[in-house]
């Protein structure tokens, strides 16, 4: 970052596109023999499609995955030899789209499907079929009525049958078996095409729902793919926000609007120069003297207290070192000290939500970059 932007820098955020590779190879390498493809959906869950998609591409995925196929335009100028897929389906009348910029939809439907059928080109395409999620994909019912159009059939290059866990994160929820056994009946009924169930945690969920390829998404940028065990990832993403002012606070007096949060002794607080614009929720906002949500900074975790503002926060520093916090200082919002996963549950949401807000006002750091080979 140059000087001028370190001068007039807010909060940082910092990408690690180092930790981002080596998630990358853990899952790939959880995956066994099946290919690790990549979810770069919501331009990388808001951590920036050119430097994510190229990370990725250099440690080796060559499968990715978009919700829209804008996104996959803008991708294919990213990782042009890449295999790119639409999670979304086929938008009407968009059929030319998607075959000038080479990208497989995951087709939802029996309309749609046969709109992509109709060019009689046989590109490439996806069927996602819905195991027990009900949100996108054909129902089981539609799925044999497309078994049973062979006019349709017979015009279709179909690449992929894919589904979707529901709820892959709770090892034990009885939908994940059922999931997985009506996925391994709908690849019986399509001999030779390559399957797809597993999102991030799928993957842990062992070889049962690996099938030929798995597409991993919250679990490369740092979230936890197991609910309630250690997290195996790295953490990718880095908030930081700076130290704008630190005051004394007297016993009984308030912070903040509505005057939710008063001190029980006399304190001391910084404000630090991030909110709710830069997608830090309100909900992170206390009335309890002890959090819940917290930053580290100085060594230790501290309160936040009172109520998220636009553009700032406070936080009770009290039990730091006096003279130990000054401005200009950076407190962790989350990465090494403070989880993502953390983070979320302060924030009442889970950490997809919270990496897609994040604003456009931090300055933007990028580290771990390799150079492309000569």
């Amino acid at each position: 970052m140059n000087s001028v932007q370190k001068d007039f820098a807010d909060a940082i955020l910092t990408v690690d596109l180092q930790a981002l590779r080596d998630n990358w190879r853990l899952l790939a390498k959880r995956a066994g023999g099946a290919e690790c493809g990549a979810a770069v959906k919501g331009d990388a869950y808001g951590l920036g499609i050119t430097p994510v998609a190229s990370a990725l591409w250099q440690a080796g995925c060559q499968s990715f995955f978009v919700a829209r196929p804008k996104e996959g335009e803008e991708l294919r100028a990213i990782v042009p030899d890449a295999v790119i897929y639409v999670l979304d389906g086929l938008l009407a009348g968009q059929a030319e789209f998607y075959a000038r910029h080479r990208l497989i939809p995951a087709l939802i439907g029996l309309v749609e499907t046969r709109e992509w059928a109709a060019s009689g080109r046989k590109l490439p395409c996806a069927i996602h079929v819905d195991t027990g999620m009900n949100r996108l994909g054909f129902s089981i019912t539609e799925f044999f009525a497309l078994l049973d159009d062979r006019a349709t059939l017979d015009n279709l290059n179909v690449a992929l049958v894919m589904s979707h866990l529901a709820c892959a994160e709770e090892r034990s929820h009885p939908l994940n078996v059922q999931q997985r056994d009506t996925f391994a009946e709908i690849r019986r009924m399509l001999p030779g095409v390559r399957g797809s169930l597993a999102n991030s945690s799928g993957i842990f969920l062992g070889t049962d729902y690996h099938h030929n390829l798995v597409r991993p998404g919250i679990a490369l940028y740092g979230g936890n793919p197991l609910l309630g065990a250690p997290n195996p990832m790295r953490a990718v993403v880095h908030l930081e926000a700076p130290i704008m002012q630190s005051r004394e606070v007297k016993q009984r007096e308030s912070v903040g609007y509505g005057a939710t949060w008063k001190a029980r002794r006399l304190s001391r607080i910084a404000v630090l120069g991030v909110g709710y614009r830069d997608g830090i929720p309100r909900t992170y906002s206390s009335k309890f003297p002890d959090g819940p949500a917290q930053v580290f900074l100085g060594g230790r975790r501290c309160p936040v207290i009172g109520r998220v503002s636009m553009d700032l926060m406070a936080i009770d520093i009290t039990d730091l070192q006096p003279g130990s916090v000054e401005r200009g200082m950076t407190a962790e919002i989350f990465g090494d000290h403070i989880s993502i996963d953390d983070a979320a549950i302060w924030a009442r949401t889970n950490s997809y939500e919270l990496l897609t807000r994040l604003g456009s006002r931090y300055a933007r750091r990028y580290s771990g970059v390799e150079s492309e080979p000569s």
